[in-house]
């Protein structure tokens, strides 16, 4: 547990904060004509996966928590549960689709990724910023459509839904930026 001042509370910091854990997902410094600086935090609680907004003084001592990485595999789906693997305990946890959300669409089977924890509570997860996938359904590509940037949906393994070029075809590979969902290669 640290201390923060408000205006070092970037996108990516840990927050404690009535007796709840945050994850600062946007900051926004701002100075209006009158009165004193002030800083527009978009937070989303770890535990009940919601997002809220706050507004702080500029120069507020903030509470940091200590989050600990834990490289962890993914193994499967259970309902509405997502159940990892410690590579040396071989201990399991699972976590909820509320608590990952979009994160679940670049899950892959066997796939080790960073598990965020907090006291040994298990809070989020870190997928790699590119994923490779294959694609299990899309239209077929047709010959002449080929204008500039013509795109059609595609659906991958994890059930993903991306855009890609009209040359990519059913599976074949594909790389993926996980932070937008979008299209970045395909892998030869």
């Amino acid at each position: 547990m640290g201390i923060v001042m408000s205006n070092d509370a970037k996108p990516g910091t840990y927050l404690e904060m009535d007796n709840n854990l945050f994850l600062v997902l946007e900051y926004n410094h701002c100075k209006p004509g009158k009165g004193g600086a002030f800083i527009r935090l978009k937070l989303r609680n770890l535990r009940a996966g919601t997002v809220v907004d706050r507004t702080v003084n500029s120069g507020e001592k903030m509470t940091t928590a200590d989050i600990e990485e834990k490289k962890m595999q993914y193994l499967y789906q259970q309902s509405d549960e997502y159940i990892f693997m410690d590579q040396e305990s071989y201990e399991q946890i699972s976590l909820s689709t509320a608590t990952l959300g979009d994160k679940v669409n670049w899950l892959k089977e066997e796939m080790i990724i960073d598990i965020m924890m907090h006291n040994g509570e298990a809070l989020d997860i870190q997928v790699p910023f590119k994923v490779e996938l294959k694609i299990t359904q899309t239209e077929p590509s047709v010959r002449g459509n080929t204008v500039n940037n013509v795109t059609k949906e595609a659906v991958v393994e994890t059930g993903a839904k991306v855009m890609v070029p009209m040359f990519v075809n059913e599976g074949e590979v594909i790389r993926v930026d996980t932070r937008t969902g979008e299209y970045i290669e395909r892998v030869k």
